[in-house]
């Protein structure tokens, strides 16, 4: 029976995979638009790909280099399984064919969309949500049917092993897969996000706010390397990003059902299932809810707003319900279904305080752009203690989402942590179950943006800029509110990945042939070991100095990786910057519309700038675990990866936060309010936007993955940690 439900998985995968490519074979029959339109698109597409090739060859090296390091570590003495290596580059292909796909789709989709918001704002919005679907369902679809792939094979590879202990090993061995999926997606996520803010640092310092021209102005030479980071950054990069958190939710869940239901062999296999099965269902719904999406001629943010949740919302409510079928079916307690449905609303708690923060439809960031009378200090001031403030509601919600699922999984009992950790890790699930539909409305952002940019640099009408502008306004929105998604999402697969990392300590004793743990005098087989036996065993509690180390070391490593990829976009601008004032400079004919600026040499610079500064930073987060290991022990990285986890988030969600309120300040005056464009209050909300850009873009959507990727590692290498500590 469970194997027969099981095929459910595979088929709503190339369901995903079909229609992703129907919807991107029904946007390329669209019309590009006039000569000029299909020329700037091209400008962005050769850019877009350029940019990727050269990320692809220096993260190629990383992955080389890393499958070097695990192949030792299966082939030589025996610390890791010999699928690891294997595993770990499936993930990282697959992440990043994910992203590229995404990119390709979104760099196809601008013109078009540019062109359709000609006749029509449904036309246009029909046409940049569907492409950005190909996106949401390409994410899915791959993930899931990586997954269902590797679940197959190893079950026949394991097959020697006992039931029990068989899908234990078999889900801590795919959770290096997404190890992959998570190096890949911090290289994209920091790359691209450097790529796009130091093009759109430069363009609007010296475009907007020194030469006064407007944004998109085909005079600005940062202008074409601006549309380009839209989709490495904001396409490709948060895919990639997503693949990883979807795949993690799922792999770190049935490791930890796997763990929690060992009596029983079925039931074990069933908590396994579980995860995939509500995904696969997920995948169906999301389907559904894209061809919900539509909007009137004339709508207003708030229409277009509800126009994206009516989708959202169908496909949330059903799986709720579909998610308890499931449960009743696999004969598994249906207060889990408890835990899917806390997760579910959790997420759209988050995403609906995001909105309200981020959108200028609402008085917080209408404040921000009323600061502005008073010059841009007041703008920052205003942006970081509105950023600070709505952090509030994403913690308290993801506060009472962990006890909730916890307790609805245990059946309102603390003492049985397995299956309520379990219960958290499926609550993971049910936030990202609806994924593709979800995502849609990420990706459609940066389309929208292009689509503007590519009409105001084809001096189309100011109808159709108004459309666009529309548009792009509501993908701020949806970029911000899924970014809240993501960094919420994390917090949740974070805490799964922490019990999941005891699950691989596990494996790692028994590998170096330990059959018991001494607890409290009395030997425990370690078959039995609980994770309260393992805090004990190892010391992990708040008197321990190596636990206080460790969570100083992950709160600061939160910080640190902020510091380090914010000012890497400040040195890239500076060039751009540079090399813009250089252009007006010295071809005078550039801003009298009589020279055409030389677009190659910006996206030159960026391209640079991003490869050689998303190194240290990306190579640090994959370190610092492994060096904690060796040093402080279990306890130590136990320690690490809760202050990462929790100082993490909150500075994820304040930075993504504030970085989108001062964005949509500086929409709310381009609509015409407070003195309109070209007016000193506009030009002091640029400059708020210039400070939120890699606040929003770069720094803060790193941060899940930071988070993720760090406990990741320390999973891949736990069998080092335990076989070679010094503390």
């Amino acid at each position: 029976m469970e194997m027969t439900l099981f095929l459910i998985v595979p088929v709503a995968s190339i369901l995903a995979l079909s229609f992703a490519y129907y919807f991107y074979r029904n946007m390329l029959k669209q019309d590009e638009g006039t000569p000029e339109m299909r020329k700037i698109a091209k400008h962005v597409r050769d850019g877009a790909n350029a940019y990727l090739k050269q990320q692809y060859k220096v993260v190629g090296w990383v992955f080389l280099t890393l499958c070097i390091l695990f192949a030792w570590m299966a082939y030589g003495p025996g610390l890791q399984n010999k699928w690891v290596w294997f595993a770990f580059l499936t993930g990282g292909f697959f992440s990043g064919l994910a992203g590229f796909i995404g990119m390709r789709t979104a760099t196809m989709a601008s013109a078009r969309t540019a062109n359709a918001a000609r006749d029509s704002l449904n036309l246009g919005l029909k046409i940049a949500f569907r492409s950005g679907a190909v996106m949401g369902l390409v994410v899915v679809g791959l993930g899931l049917l990586d997954i269902s792939v590797w679940f197959v094979v190893l079950q026949y590879a394991f097959d020697s092993l006992q039931e029990g202990e068989k899908m234990i090993v078999l889900t801590t061995t795919m959770l290096t897969f997404g190890m992959g999926a998570s190096t890949q997606a911090l290289f994209a996520r920091v790359g691209g996000g450097i790529f796009t803010k130091a093009a759109d640092v430069g363009a609007d310092l010296v475009g907007k706010v020194e030469a006064g021209i407007p944004e998109d102005d085909p005079r600005n030479p940062a202008t074409i390397a601006d549309n380009v980071g839209d989709n490495v950054g904001d396409v490709a990069g948060m895919g990639a990003d997503l693949y990883e958190s979807y795949c993690g939710s799922i792999l770190a869940t049935a490791a930890l059902g796997a763990s929690a239901f060992h009596f029983s062999a079925e039931a074990q296999l069933n908590a396994v299932m579980a995860p995939m099965l509500i995904a696969a269902v997920g995948i169906v719904l999301s389907i559904l809810g894209i061809f919900l999406v539509r909007t009137d001629e004339n709508a207003t943010q708030n229409q277009l707003l509800k126009s994206l949740g009516k989708g959202i919302n169908f496909s949330s409510v059903f799986i709720a319900i579909f998610s308890f079928g499931i449960i009743y079916m696999l004969g598994m307690d249906l207060w889990i279904g408890g835990s899917i449905v806390t997760g579910l609303i959790v997420g759209l708690i988050i995403g609906k305080s995001t909105e309200f923060y981020t959108s200028q439809a609402f008085r917080p960031t209408q404040k921000i752009a009323e600061s502005a009378e008073t010059g841009p200090a007041t703008v920052v001031i205003s942006g970081i203690g509105t950023g600070m403030i709505s952090t509030a509601i994403p913690v308290l919600s993801i506060v009472v989402g962990i006890i909730l699922s916890y307790l609805f999984a245990a059946q309102f009992d603390f003492s049985n942590v397995g299956v309520g950790l379990y219960g958290i890790g499926i609550a993971a699930v049910g936030m990202l179950s609806t994924l593709g539909i979800t995502l849609a409305t990420d990706a459609y952002g940066p389309i929208a943006d292009n689509a503007g940019g590519n009409a105001e640099m084809s001096g189309l009408g100011e109808e159709v800029r108004v459309r666009t502008d529309a548009l792009d306004s509501l993908g701020n929105t949806t970029a911000a509110t899924g970014k809240g998604f993501a960094i919420g999402s994390a917090a949740l697969t974070g805490l799964a990945l922490l019990a999941s990392y005891i699950e691989e300590l596990k494996v790692g004793l028994l590998r170096l042939g330990n059959e018991t743990l001494n607890v409290g005098g009395e030997s425990i087989p370690l078959h039995k070991a609980s994770f309260v036996d393992f805090m004990h065993y190892y010391e992990v509690n708040l008197m321990n100095p190596k636990v206080l180390v460790g969570l100083f070391i992950g709160s600061m490593m939160a910080f640190l990786f902020c510091g380090l990829t914010m000012n890497a976009v400040g040195r890239a601008a500076q060039k751009m910057v540079a090399e813009v004032r250089r252009q007006f400079k010295t071809y005078k004919g550039i801003l009298k519309g009589e020279e055409e600026p030389d677009y190659s040499r910006c996206v030159e610079i960026s391209t640079k700038g991003a490869q050689l500064e998303m190194i240290l930073p990306s190579i640090i987060a994959i370190v610092i675990p492994i060096i904690v290991g060796l040093i402080l022990g279990v306890a130590g990285v136990m320690g690490l990866l809760v202050g990462g986890l929790s100082s993490g988030f909150v500075l994820a969600v304040f930075m993504a936060n504030a970085g989108g309120a001062w964005d949509n300040a500086k929409k709310y005056v381009e609509e015409g309010n407070l003195g309109g464009k070209g007016s000193d209050v506009h030009k002091a909300t640029v400059i708020g936007d210039t400070v939120g850009d890699p606040f929003k873009d770069t720094s803060g959507p790193s941060l899940n993955i930071l988070i993720k990727l760090m406990s990741m590692v320390s999973i891949v290498m736990a069998g080092v940690t335990v076989a070679f500590h010094l503390l």
